[in-house]
């Protein structure tokens, strides 16, 4: 596996890219232009701009995370080809930098869902949490808010100008199915996918955050049935997925370890994170250890490593320890601390099957 470290850029993120390169096996970033609104192109000169300042420190900048769906794309409006070229322009833009997998979603309105930024765990730690009957209860409106109240560090996702049309957007998904919403899906990939296969970039669609219908929205990233059906939509390598562990662990029904061995090679990029389930419907994130929360972290990590994952991973949310200043999820400290508890589950199936070598690819030099 290759791992890497979601990073949202200069003058927006608290941890910085020198602290980064201190965190054993990160080998690359995975980023984006998170101030450009959906639909419009990655400018060359600023893609490449990113490439330079990812060299400094010897990163590589293989996986974006995410160049978001324009809302008419996924309504399948009548404007939605001019979107899907300016789409495939930015594929063209990442290209020139050597991005090989863009990771994107095809939420309707939201790219996630929580109700509190700051829910408290039994270690007095905080993390990201979702209280299912407030959801039941609440307004959308409020819900934005709550979540846009963060002064200092905007959510992915949750950007003021992309939630400025919230009530038009409800009342456009109205009469849109999730029969629909996948026939979206599909006009686009099969505008997009012929050209990912010229640039050789994979694309890799995240599951839907939680995987179930949340007000009135249509879902249809959420099973490992539709992810399935997803990648034979346009039957092509380059048509993947992100595998994200926490996402779809959410849904009791879903069995993660199975749906690695059996989408093996359409998982483009994984996402590794532990999650608490209530019986009541609540969540909250906790840390990556296996017996802190309820997904098997240790047998996830091993499907990988049998089925010979070379592809990127990411330790994905964090928690909020030892006081750090940061946007809620993307700490520094609990994200390195996933990623070294990742590698010792790693390291150690790789004792087991008796290989010598350990796939970490930074390994310090030293200088004499």
């Amino acid at each position: 596996m290759r791992m890497v470290f979601r990073w949202f850029g200069e003058g927006n993120d608290s941890v910085k890219l020198s602290q980064i390169k201190q965190i054993p096996g990160v080998e690359g970033l995975v980023w984006a232009l998170h101030d450009l609104p959906a639909g419009e192109v990655w400018p060359l000169e600023r893609v490449q701009a990113m490439k330079r300042q990812a060299d400094q420190f010897g990163f590589h900048i293989d996986v974006v995370e995410s160049v978001n769906i324009h809302e008419s794309i996924k309504l399948g409006s009548d404007d939605r080809d001019y979107y899907i070229e300016n789409y495939i322009k930015t594929v063209q833009h990442l290209a020139t930098v050597g991005v090989k997998v863009i990771c994107y979603n095809f939420m309707p309105v939201f790219d996630w869902i929580r109700t509190d930024l700051f829910g408290l765990l039994p270690d007095q730690s905080t993390a990201l949490f979702y209280e299912s009957d407030k959801v039941r209860d609440m307004d959308p409106l409020e819900l934005v808010q709550k979540i846009a109240a963060n002064p200092d560090y905007t959510m992915p996702g949750w950007e003021p100008e992309r939630l400025e049309t919230l009530k038009g957007l409800f009342t456009a998904y109205q009469n849109v199915t999730n029969q629909d919403l996948m026939h979206h899906l599909k006009y686009f990939l099969e505008k997009v996918i012929p050209v990912c296969e010229e640039y050789d970039i994979k694309l890799a669609i995240h599951p839907d955050d939680p995987p179930w219908e949340i007000f009135t929205l249509p879902r249809i990233v959420t099973t490992q049935h539709q992810l399935k059906e997803i990648t034979q939509l346009v039957d092509s390598p380059y048509n993947g997925i992100t595998l994200c562990s926490g996402a779809l662990g959410v849904l009791k029904e879903n069995n993660i370890v199975t749906m690695i061995y059996d989408l093996r090679d359409r998982i483009h990029f994984a996402h590794i994170r532990n999650v608490q389930l209530f019986d009541n419907g609540d969540f909250i994130e906790t840390s990556h250890r296996t017996m802190d929360g309820s997904l098997p972290i240790d047998q996830i990590v091993q499907a990988y490593h049998e089925i010979g994952y070379t592809g990127y991973v990411r330790p994905d949310h964090g928690r909020h320890i030892w006081n750090e200043d940061c946007r809620p999820g993307y700490g520094l400290y609990d994200r390195a601390l996933g990623i070294m508890y990742l590698w010792g589950l790693w390291d150690a199936y790789q004792q087991i099957r008796g290989k010598d070598e350990v796939d970490v690819t930074n390994s310090l030099q030293f200088k004499r």
